[in-house]
């Protein structure tokens, strides 16, 4: 497939989005941007969060892993649906009985004004750095297989991905995003279906053959309970993944921010969990077809490409459907796939940032009406200047598997999110609220210190995804410190 058929293919995918938008957008309301009028059909909610849960970043780079992890990245989900229940049944009540906008909005009411900026300063570091990991690898499979060809910088790469998503959002903010969401989802699911079919039929095999082949064996193992040291331990990989779901959904304004535009708490919740359960069958699917990659790569000599003259997994699916013969279905599936998945949630963080600067910082709610959506479209912009200059600079700091990357910076920045709201949740102190941010930026710095102790001074313990509880426990005892003894409140629950 020439670079010249690929950026068509993108161009004409973009065309769809911004038609889309042309429709959903024609109110152009601050309403519509950050809540879509409250009326978004639940399944079409959870349909399109599919793509937005998973990304870039699974639809490449947990194929990419099979090779040195194998399957233990089912641990992980199976603690993900865990914490998906926490959400629908804690979390959700909790946010359709205040009825905000941000979601932050809760730490004010509970704690006061500080509790409230650290935990929305929280987030928007948080979802900065998230979707600036998923952005930097669809940029990087452009640049690798599209601009390279024609000598684009990687700089004017991103600056152009980043454009396409600001123009089809910059008027129906989440209104819009849950409607691409859903064709986003469609895409990359039919891809990942498509995939597996023509690579199984280029094997000779049929799909059932792959499922019961020795070759799919020495990449399936998915419970690892051996050593507690070991870093994907069985139940530190599950606790893990719960607390990720909990803080990276649930204290998350760009995930919530779609659930919040359900009829109902009702329609919410089974949105939600619906949601979860297809989600397990997905990710399941897309480890078979990273296994089925390393398979084909060795079965036909196909070496990991390399970047930076290292060599870098996450590229191996993208080398395989667009470099090898497969065909130009594979290679078409595959760009509608990787453009779908990267876009769905990059999108939605966008709209999530601005609407959570919008509403945490710069209080638009309390400004004169005139200016309020002067003051929206600014923030939008810049916050996609701001994604442009964090992707360039993945670049040249990212050396690991943007899938462990992207959720190693969440067991540092949720931890504040995660302590702020249990302790809201699950207590009925109030705090000295001026003291919040030593609690948060003190926990932080000894959470950064235990993840890089070297192994040999824990006894051979390898610190994983764990970190994330042991963050918000910190925090949760940080703040019982500084809890204001003299003061009770109501249950939040």
């Amino acid at each position: 497939m020439t670079p010249a058929f690929i950026l068509a293919l993108v161009g004409a995918y973009f065309l769809l989005l911004l038609l889309i938008s042309y429709f959903t957008g024609k109110n152009d309301s601050n309403e519509d941007f950050f809540r879509a009028g409250k009326s978004s059909p639940w399944y079409l909610v959870a349909f399109g969060m599919i793509g937005a849960s998973l990304s870039g970043v699974t639809f490449i780079s947990v194929p990419g892993a099979v090779q040195s992890a194998s399957f233990s990245y089912m641990q992980v989900v199976m603690g993900y649906l865990a914490g998906y229940l926490v959400i629908s049944f804690v979390l959700l009540p909790i946010y359709y009985r205040l009825n905000v906008t941000s979601i932050y909005e809760y730490l004010e009411q509970r704690f006061g004004w500080m509790s409230y900026k650290i935990g929305a300063l929280s987030f928007f570091i948080s979802r900065v750095l998230g979707a600036a990991f998923r952005l930097f690898l669809v940029a990087l499979v452009l640049q690798q297989f599209v601009f390279d060809a024609w000598g684009v910088p990687f700089e004017l790469t991103v600056v152009l991905s980043i454009a396409l998503i600001w123009v089809y959002t910059f008027r129906g903010g989440i209104k819009t995003i849950v409607w691409t969401d859903t064709l986003q989802t469609f895409f990359m699911l039919a891809s990942v279906g498509l995939s597996i079919y023509f690579i199984n039929q280029r094997l000779g095999w049929g799909f059932f053959d792959f499922l019961s082949s020795p070759e799919l064996g020495q990449y399936s193992k998915t419970w690892f309970t051996g050593s507690w040291n070991e870093r994907n331990h069985l139940v530190k990989s599950f606790v893990g993944g719960m607390f990720i779901t909990i803080c990276m959904t649930g204290l998350d304004q760009d995930m919530m921010q779609k659930n919040l535009t359900c009829r109902s708490l009702k329609e919410a919740r089974m949105n939600m969990i619906s949601f979860s359960l297809v989600l397990v069958v997905v990710n399941l699917v897309f480890l078979l077809l990273g296994a089925l990659l390393f398979i084909y790569a060795e079965a036909f000599g196909v070496t990991v490409p390399l970047m930076d003259g290292s060599p870098k997994s996450d590229l191996l699916f993208p080398e395989i459907a667009l470099n090898t013969g497969l065909g130009r279905g594979v290679a078409v599936t595959f760009m509608l796939g990787l453009i779908a998945a990267a876009y769905s949630s990059a999108d939605s963080a966008l709209t999530s940032l601005t609407t959570s600067f919008c509403v945490d910082f710069l209080g638009i709610q309390k400004k004169p009406e005139p200016l309020k959506k002067r003051i929206r479209k600014r923030t939008h912009l810049a916050m996609s200047a701001l994604l442009i200059a964090v992707v360039i600079l993945f670049k040249y700091v990212l050396d690991r598997n943007v899938i462990d990357g992207l959720l190693t910076v969440a067991t540092y920045t949720y931890g504040p999110l995660l302590g702020l709201f249990s302790f809201g949740i699950f207590t009925r102190y109030q705090l000295k609220d001026s003291l919040v941010w030593a609690v948060a930026l003190g926990v932080i710095c000894l959470v950064i210190l235990i993840a890089n102790l070297p192994p040999s001074w824990l006894g051979g313990y390898q610190v994983g995804y764990e970190l994330l509880p042991l963050n918000g426990l910190l925090t949760f005892a940080g703040l019982w410190l500084i809890r204001d003894k003299g003061e009770k409140t109501g249950a939040s629950l």
